[in-house]
C-alpha cells in the first residue's frame, strides 16, 4: 500500500519520532510480510535482549538497520532491492519492533554492540551495511569500533552531535516539544501508551550521539555519506562527516528529503547498489597535476 503522512509524520533521522506539518508518500507496498514474516523470522538473545531478525537472499552479507521507533518494515524498499544480490539481514533494534528493550538507559553504544552481537551469532567474516537515520549512526558507531570486519557501509542522514551545528533548529524544538509532552504523560500516570519507552527513544536523538569527528578516522570500511538536501541534518554537518573519513564518498540528493529510502527508494537503492558494487575510487582534490 501507499502510505500518504499529511500531517503526523514520524522522523526517524537519529533525532526522534516527531510530528511535524508536511506531505510524505511512503512506498510499504510489498509482496513479503517484513518485519512480520514467520517463514523466516527468528529470535536470538544478544546481550541480556531478545532480537528478533530476518533474512533474505543469498551472497555477501548486507546488514539494514532501520531508524529511531521504525522496524524491519521501515526498509522494506531496500530488501526487496538488494536481496536479489546479497545475503540480507534486517533486525529490529533494542526496544522497537519486536525486539526486548531489556535497559532504561538506552544508547547508542548498546545497538550497535548487539548488532556486532547478531554478525557474531551468524558467524560472518565481513559485510556491508545500510544504515538510515540512527541506523546510519549505528553503522558509523560498528565501523569506529572495529569489532567486526565491514567492508562497506551506507550511511544516510546520520549526525554526529544532537545539537544545532548539526540539526536545523526546527528539529530540535520539535524534539523538546515532544519530550515535555511525553513526561506530562508519565507524571500523569497516563496508560494509553508505553510513555517510559518513547522517553527512552526520544533520548537517544535529545542528548545523543556524541561521536568526536576525530573518531572517524578509526574507520577502516569505505564508507558513502548520503542525505537529502532538505534533510533534518543540515547539509554542511553531512559535509563535515564526509571530509573527515578516510575512505569516503558524498551524496547530497537534489529535492529530496530525510525519507528517501521510502518515498523515492528507486533512486536511493540505485545510489547505495553503485557505491556497493563498484570499487572504491576518491579522486585526489589536485586532480589536475600530472603525478
Amino acid at each position: 500500500m501507499k502510505v500518504v503522512l499529511k500531517i503526523l509524520v514520524f522522523l526517524c533521522i537519529g533525532l526522534s519520532p516527531i510530528v511535524f506539518s508536511a506531505q510524505v508518500k511512503l512506498n510499504f507496498d510489498f509482496n513479503t510480510p517484513y518485519g512480520n514474516n514467520k517463514t523466516v523470522g527468528e529470535f536470538v538473545d544478544i546481550n541480556g535482549a531478545k532480537i528478533y531478525y530476518e533474512e533474505y537472499g543469498q551472497g555477501e552479507p548486507l546488514l539494514l538497520i532501520h531508524g529511531n521507533s521504525g522496524s524491519i518494515i521501515w526498509m522494506g524498499n531496500q530488501i526487496d532491492y538488494f536481496k536479489k544480490k546479497y545475503r540480507v539481514i534486517i533486525a529490529d533494534s533494542r526496544g522497537q519492533g519486536k525486539s526486548e528493550l531489556k535497559t532504561d538507559s538506552l544508547t547508542y553504544n548498546q545497538i550497535a554492540k548487539d548488532w556486532e552481537g547478531l554478525a557474531k551469532h551468524l558467524k560472518l567474516d565481513s559485510l556491508s551495511i545500510i544504515g538510515w537515520s540512527d541506523g546510519g549512526i549505528v553503522g558509523l558507531k560498528m565501523g569506529i569500533n572495529n569489532n567486526i570486519k565491514i567492508k562497506k557501509i551506507v550511511s544516510m542522514a546520520a549526525n554526529l552531535r544532537p545539537d544545532s551545528t548539526a540539526v536545523h533548529p526546527w528539529v530540535i524544538d520539535l524534539i523538546k516539544k515532544e519530550f515535555d509532552e511525553i513526561k506530562l504523560k508519565i507524571k500523569e500516570d497516563d496508560k494509553t501508551q508505553n510513555w517510559n519507552l518513547k522517553k527512552q527513544l526520544l533520548g537517544l536523538t535529545r542528548v545523543q550521539p556524541n561521536i568526536p569527528k576525530s573518531a572517524l578516522s578509526k574507520i577502516k570500511a569505505k564508507v558513502l555519506i548520503v542525505a537529502g538536501d532538505e534533510d533534518g541534518i543540515k547539509s554542511e554537518h553531512s559535509i563535515e562527516i564526509y571530509k573527515n573519513l578516510q575512505k569516503a564518498q558524498l551524496c547530497i540528493m537534489p529535492g529530496e528529503t530525510h525519507f528517501t529510502p521510502s518515498s523515492n527508494p528507486e533512486l536511493f537503492n540505485s545510489i547505495a547498489d553503485k557505491f556497493l558494487s563498484e570499487p572504491f575510487k576518491r579522486p585526489r582534490s589536485d586532480y589536475f597535476k600530472s603525478d
